[in-house]
């Protein structure tokens, strides 16, 4: 029986045993492809076939997006790792996050908050990024509603922007991970827009921050999301969107 998991796996050798569990506890900042993947190939047979397509399908983006990290290309590792992140979460839409959205996203969080026994979310978001964060939700650039403003000529963003401060510093306040995780997507996701819709200059001077932290952020964030969905596969994650179809 894995500790925390509730399923059996079986090994064919102590070593394929002393692997797994190497990888079940590494550090978090030594997580990546070739050990994801490692540990995917030894608890796929527990998959069902939603959650073997999620895992397989972000394994092989987090791969994409290491290659472009090393190189010290933000722009690209943002883009691949929001990939990777889209294979394990949910469906996306074209336009800015919808109410739906913004309800998976803390659906989704709260289930990989809850199932997080190592806490490696909760050190990531108080200790490791806390300031990297409080720069992205104070940065009015990846806040919806500003460029809603610039497009519509609504100027009532600044006081939606403060609101949005004050929940975000209560959420700090009371260390509510859910709550921060969600609103640093929900910016994320207006970064991930303007990336994907020709909104920015590849490797461009302006603005690059965002860029570079939202980068980071994904790079240490996705790989631990898709190891706990990996060590829970009773669970009935969702089926993909976008399934795969055999001819």
């Amino acid at each position: 029986m894995l500790p925390g998991t509730g399923f059996i796996c079986h090994f064919e050798s102590w070593s394929e045993w002393a692997a797994f569990e190497t990888v079940e506890h590494m550090p978090d900042a030594e997580l990546n492809h070739d050990s994801l993947r490692k540990l995917e190939q030894q608890l796929k047979a527990e998959f069902d076939e939603h959650l073997a397509v999620r895992v397989h399908r972000c394994v092989s983006w987090i791969g994409r997006a290491e290659t472009e990290i090393v190189k010290e290309d933000y722009d690209a590792a943002f883009i691949f790792y929001w990939i990777a992140f889209n294979s394990i979460y949910s469906a996306e839409r074209f336009h800015g996050a919808s109410v739906t959205e913004r309800n998976l996203f803390t659906d989704f969080f709260k289930t990989i908050v809850e199932l997080d026994h190592q806490q490696s979310v909760y050190n990531a978001i108080w200790d490791r990024f806390s300031s990297s964060i409080r720069n992205i939700l104070n940065n009015w650039y990846v806040f919806g509603p500003y460029w809603e403003s610039i497009n519509s000529k609504n100027k009532n963003w600044e006081d939606l922007f403060e609101r949005n401060i004050r929940q975000a510093l209560k959420a700090f306040e009371r260390k509510d991970t859910v709550k921060v995780l969600s609103s640093l997507f929900e910016r994320l996701y207006v970064l991930r827009n303007q990336l994907m819709h020709g909104g920015a200059t590849w490797r461009g001077t302006v603005n690059r921050r965002q860029v570079k932290d939202g980068a980071r952020i994904l790079n240490f964030l996705v790989p631990i999301m898709v190891r706990i969905m990996m060590m829970h596969p009773g669970l009935p994650w969702s089926k993909p969107y976008y399934p795969v179809i055999e001819k």
